[in-house]
């Protein structure tokens, strides 16, 4: 028996300052799926997104909602207009029994709900928004780009609350990671059409490389027979012309369906150059350590930056990743030990905030403008890697074409932003790159080439960043800070920095599982009816207690899932199984304590 449709749009078209973005799409959304919707930056993806909860109307078509059916959307730029905090905000719209919803995403997701919406930052509005969103509990969420600005542990979180819910989603992100996990089809907004593969986004690229691959087949038969047909058409036409006139209007239909083909997105064509070298040693500190007020944000670290080295900064928003890096870059003082940089150093940095652009200015002056990029006299080009260049032809190589030169920047995506402030720092020479969260907003395939570039680059690289795919494929060391005070360097990526640390779970305390056993032999001795006080307290902290040991086997579980864990890490392997097993018999107790209070409590 067919599903009826949670969502269906039918024939959508709509179109924007005069260019369509979609054009007779048909697209449907089943209770209970897990979808990837992904596209080149500019594509429509988070268009189409606003066009399915019913925020962007289309010039043609129409929009089917389930009876009874509800649809939540998290947009990349939340409007907080007319409430006084964040927490206010994510109660909008909800009873205010709801609030221990908000309370509890807000935990996992590590924002204030008393935090004023006027001093709040981007990031915060983004997981206030968000915590809205996982309270409303919709049977559809629609999330944009949710895992922006979150740091590993938050991602985490929100992981493995939508594994759990039984809600349909659909997503929009550059996490690789994140994305393989959770879902289970893909949506894939290509040149204005929409197509639908039931695969993993595991499965996306392969699957899209096989698309494109027998499109560049049919295309290089049609330019091989349209070849054939006009050589006929110049050589014998003559004869017989009026047999041959069928065959001339099929030549004119094959260039037809040629020219109909639309050209696939160029791929940009970013170029880092390293200038003449540092020296050998880069960055060297010594026992730094660094407070703010009670704060102890890292004490004695020590490193040796080398030429070439790829550095990660791994940990929770807070703990004084950018404060670390700006020590070690010689822009901020440690409070004990110190730090000696290297020689011949050109340092470019790709700041998280895009500070360096100016929301008002346009693409063209935002080049031109810059001091470092200004070529004397000429009001059209701009120095890339010390040579004259047109700043139109150079934007293009970024994937801007020329109506946009003149475009301001704040009409930009999140995307195109990154893309532009990618275009200012590769035009510089440099050998140090400091790159805070460079991978917001970006496509899979300028991702891909990121990588491909950070690879061959000459200098070296300091990165911070979220995004674990990309630090497994980027760096060769990890300098891990987990609020604890501590900064520990780790070989690897964030993958090796995982097998290498201890289960973030440590096995239960003699004493919780004593506080377990007495309370269930309490319960068994008194067959009464009624329950006391701590009976009637221990029911009503139960269902926190099962929930917090569901959680923490669902983490062991996923770090015992790891393939190459019992080989390369026997012992860890070996403690992580203990636990595993001491919480799940935790969880049977205590599941049998809350059945026979919650009977008794009845009766």
């Amino acid at each position: 028996m067919a599903r009826t449709p949670l969502l269906q749009l039918k024939d959508i078209s709509l179109t924007f300052g005069g260019n369509p973005i979609f054009d007779g799409m048909d697209l449907i959304v089943q209770p209970g799926d897990r979808v990837a919707l992904v596209g080149r930056n500019g594509s429509g993806k988070s268009t189409l997104m606003k066009v399915m909860s019913g925020l962007v109307d289309a010039d043609r078509g129409s929009r089917v909602l389930a009876p009874a059916s509800t649809v939540g959307y998290m947009e990349q730029d939340p409007q907080m207009h007319g409430f006084d905090t964040l927490g206010d905000f994510a109660m909008s719209g909800l009873e205010p029994s709801d609030y221990y919803r908000v309370e509890r995403a807000a935990e996992g997701l590590k924002f204030q709900p008393d935090r004023p919406v006027a001093t709040a930052s981007g990031g915060e509005r983004r997981r206030a928004a968000l915590a809205k969103l996982m309270a409303e509990a919709p049977e559809l969420m629609l999330l944009d780009e949710p895992t922006n600005h979150l740091d590993i542990q938050a991602i985490s979180w929100l992981e493995e609350e939508l594994r759990s819910t039984r809600a349909a989603f659909v997503l929009i992100s550059h996490d690789r990671r994140f994305l393989e996990r959770l879902t289970r089809a893909i949506l894939w907004i290509d040149r204005g059409a929409v197509r639908r593969n039931e695969v993993g986004f595991s499965g996306f690229e392969a699957w899209r490389d096989k698309l494109w691959e027998e499109e560049d087949i049919q295309r290089h038969k049609l330019d091989r027979k349209i070849k054939s047909e006009a050589r006929w058409a110049v050589e014998g036409i003559s004869a017989r012309r009026k047999r041959n006139q069928g065959r001339v209007r099929a030549l004119q239909d094959l260039r037809r369906e040629r020219s109909s083909m639309i050209k696939r997105p160029d791929r940009a064509a970013m170029a880092l150059e390293a200038g003449h070298k540092s020296g050998r040693k880069v960055i060297e500190a010594e026992a730094i350590g660094k407070r703010f007020g009670d704060q102890e944000l890292f004490k004695n670290f020590s490193i040796k930056i080398q030429r070439g080295d790829r550095v990660a900064f791994v940990g929770p928003n807070g703990v004084g990743k950018t404060t670390l890096l700006k020590i070690l870059l010689g822009e901020l003082p440690a409070d004990t030990g110190r730090v000696v940089l290297g020689t011949n150093l050109l340092v470019s940095v790709f700041d998280q905030s895009r500070a360096q652009l100016d929301p008002e200015m346009s693409l063209w002056d935002s080049l031109t403008g810059d001091p470092e990029m200004r070529v004397s006299g000429k009001a059209d080009q701009i120095l890339v890697h010390g040579q004259p260049k047109h700043v139109v032809g150079y934007l293009k190589e970024f994937l801007f074409d020329e109506a946009r030169a003149r475009a301001p920047v704040k009409s930009l995506s999140g995307g195109e932003k990154a893309r532009l402030l990618l275009a200012k720092i590769m035009a510089r020479q440099s050998n140090l790159l400091v790159l805070d969260e460079p991978t917001n907003d970006l496509d899979v395939e300028t991702l891909d080439l990121l990588q491909e570039l950070l690879a061959d680059y000459e200098g070296t690289v300091l990165l911070v960043s979220h995004d674990r795919d990309f630090l497994d494929r980027t760096v060769n060391m990890t300098v891990a800070l987990e609020g604890d005070g501590q900064a520990t360097l780790y070989a690897g990526g964030w993958s090796d920095y995982q097998s290498q640390r201890k289960p973030e779970i440590d096995p239960l305390e003699p004493v919780e599982k004593k506080k377990i056993k007495a309370t269930s032999q309490n319960i068994d001795k008194n067959s009464e009816n009624t329950l006391s006080f701590v009976e009637q307290h221990r029911l009503k902290k139960l269902p926190d207690l099962i929930a917090r040991l569901e959680a923490e086997i669902a983490k062991l579980e996923t770090y015992l899932s790891e393939p190459d864990l019992y080989s390369t890490a026997p012992l860890k392997f070996e403690k992580a199984t203990q636990a595993l097993l001491e919480r799940q018999s935790a969880l049977s107790e205590a599941e049998e304590d809350w059945l026979m209070l919650e009977e008794r409590s009845e009766g």
